[in-house]
């Protein structure tokens, strides 16, 4: 039994964590789970991931990895061919879209396919301004000091 959770609240009193937010919101929405084709997803550094997937009888034209934004999205689609007669169909060759919502300066460096493993590198490329960066302080250029005035009130007395 799945329950759907309210986020709303978390909206109203949460500020730049929308993506966040929406991703839960997104999850929590999910109706159907594919489980074809079978996938790992494994953490190959300390930036650096791989995603292996099954694809037993695909060819590489047959394959087609798209990155958009923080997605990325594997597609297989058969070629139509010529009418085969099958005895027994054990091999799963139905057309498939998976998609995996990736983190910010996640990229795809390489994919491969051999025997039947699609397999896709991911690293995390932080840009140089978005790193911590030390900040050396300074000697001898202080900023000069701004001038003091005192202002003399009289005073009357009445």
């Amino acid at each position: 039994m799945r329950t759907n959770l309210d986020f709303s609240p978390l909206f109203r009193s949460s500020i730049g964590f929308e993506r966040m937010l929406n991703a839960l919101d997104a999850a929590s929405r999910a109706e159907t789970i594919d489980n074809w084709p079978p996938y790992d997803i494994v953490k190959a550094g300390e930036d650096e991931y791989r995603i292996a997937m099954a694809v037993a009888g695909f060819s590489q034209d047959e394959l087609a990895i798209i990155q958009e934004q923080n997605m990325l999205v594997v597609s297989g689609q058969k070629a139509n061919g010529e009418d085969v007669q099958y005895l027994h169909r054990g091999i799963a060759g139905r057309s498939f879209q998976r998609r995996f919502e990736l983190a910010d300066h996640v990229k795809v460096v390489d994919a491969g396919l051999v025997n039947g493993l699609l397999t896709i590198d991911l690293k995390r490329e932080i840009p140089e301004e978005m790193k911590p960066r030390q900040i050396e302080i300074g000697t001898g250029n202080a900023m000069p000091k701004a001038e003091t005035k005192q202002i003399d009130a009289e005073t009357q007395a009445a």
